[in-house]
């Protein structure tokens, strides 16, 4: 749409229609969170919930339009996403850049339920954006380094407790639970860091994922497992930049669908064979993920 515009305009032109249409819709949901917090029913709180994720997918089709806004990026989908919006699916994905989550709204923005993705809880300062995450009810984690538990031995398991007492309210609204199971994005540094075994991702972080397909493991439709790769950039590369320039010109995406299976549900922090089990498990889907990665590279180069 904009592709004839020198680099510095379409960025300018971009990021007004991510800021603006992010603080209308926000400002739309935050305003019925206040219906949410000054009627305390359940009932009615869930409808409220109803209209906002609603108002919710609004933004989402916002941001897909920012794939053809600068310049129409080319979408490589390899698989199929399930068309149910009134479903409940849990989303496994590697992470590379902020625009992850824009990829995540293209991607379930008329076929499959509103995401929730598990953020940070430094995210929830962010003017406009916080609060109205909070209102959707998305899990604000807090992280723990191991010398913060060993001074305060409660805060053990905090971050699984706020997994479990979201988990309770997905099960009220048909809900895409999103985790970037390697709790950061990729670059070189945390991948020498981490020591990863992996090529091209960080070893994925199992307690969450499980403890979710263990709260709602019945009402998951499915897993998606869904692998991103932006072509010609390397892990650590800017992308949020060149999308906003209009330089960012494809995004693949490659999506397995897995069944629910019995095996998947289990206490992973008091059983552990069921912990090494579902270990096992998710490093094999990332060993997979990493191999696929590996082919993809190698054939387009």
């Amino acid at each position: 749409m904009l592709r004839f515009l020198p680099g510095p305009f379409k960025l300018v032109i971009s990021f007004l229609w991510a800021g603006l249409s992010t603080l209308l819709i926000g400002l739309t949901i935050i305003v019925l969170g206040l219906f949410k917090f000054l009627i305390p029913i359940p009932a009615s709180q869930r409808f409220v919930s109803r209209i906002a994720n609603t108002v919710f997918r609004g933004w989402a089709y916002a941001m897909s339009f920012m794939f053809r806004l600068s310049y129409p990026v080319k979408w490589q989908v390899e698989g199929d996403l399930p068309n149910n919006p009134e479903g409940w699916y849990l989303i496994l994905s590697n992470h590379l850049s902020w625009v992850d989550i824009l990829v995540m709204m293209h991607l379930s923005r008329a076929d499959l339920p509103m995401p929730r993705f598990f953020l940070k809880q430094e995210l929830f300062w962010v003017p406009v954006v916080g609060i109205g995450c909070w209102v959707l009810d998305m899990p604000f984690m807090k992280r723990y380094s191991k010398e913060q538990i060993a001074k305060r031995p409660e805060l053990q398991g905090k971050d699984i407790e706020t997994t479990r007492e979201k988990c309770e309210k997905f099960r009220h609204i048909p809900t895409t639970v999103i985790n970037f199971c390697e709790g950061t994005r990729l670059t070189p540094v945390k991948h020498e860091q981490k020591k990863s075994p992996y090529r091209h991702l960080l070893p994925p972080k199992a307690g969450g994922t499980s403890f979710t397909l263990q709260a709602m493991g019945e009402q998951f439709q499915e897993v998606l497992d869904v692998t991103m790769i932006y072509p010609g950039y390397k892990a650590g590369d800017p992308i949020v930049g060149p999308l906003l320039r209009g330089e960012l010109k494809e995004v693949y995406v490659h999506i397995d669908r897995i069944p629910v299976t019995p095996d998947l549900r289990g206490d992973y922090f008091n059983d552990p064979e069921f912990r090494e089990h579902f270990q096992g498990w998710l490093n094999e889907r990332w060993s997979l993920k990493d191999q696929r990665i590996e082919n993809y590279l190698n054939r387009t180069h």
